[in-house]
């Protein structure tokens, strides 16, 4: 009878069908665990300590928190880029309000931005600037934090 398959050919079948399904699986977890897998350290401006995601490539710093609905308290996302340049930030595809501080090279902060959600207006920095930090909207103005406060960590690397 065509229908009948014998025991083995059945047992080859579903092996060959848990394989793949369980190749498909792993593919799948291991490129949603890259995506989440995001590199974090903590920096400390003034006597705050602050969790930041770090975005030190082309593509994170692309996606930024770009999505993001909410954001842990004394959390934040530094932008970390190769040499000093003027930096521009925008919010498109962004729904959380966010507060901006670019920082120079020797860890002073040059100066803010309060930017709107999913708005495509470019907020930059006065001067050339390393490193940007993105925190919820009102972080630093709630703490008293002003242009000119240092930023430190292992994560701000100068040369």
């Amino acid at each position: 009878m065509a229908w009948f398959l014998h025991p083995q050919s059945s047992q080859q079948i579903l092996h060959k069908a848990t394989t793949r399904a369980l190749v498909i699986i792993l593919l799948l977890w291991i490129g949603v665990h890259a995506n989440a897998q995001q590199r974090t350290g903590v920096i400390t401006v003034r006597f705050f300590q602050i969790t930041v995601e770090i975005a030190d490539t082309p593509a994170s710093r692309t996606q930024g928190l770009m999505g993001r609905r909410t954001l842990p308290l004394n959390y934040g996302m530094l932008f970390v880029f190769e040499r000093p340049e003027r930096q521009c930030f925008w919010m498109k595809n962004t729904p959380l309000p966010l507060t901006i501080a670019f920082i120079g090279d020797d860890g002073a902060i040059v100066n803010f931005a309060d930017m709107e959600p999913f708005s495509e207006q470019a907020h930059c920095s006065e001067k050339p600037v390393r490193y940007a930090l993105e925190m919820e909207r009102g972080w630093f103005r709630a703490r008293g934090v002003i242009a000119g406060d240092q930023v430190s960590g292992p994560s701000l690397t100068r040369n």
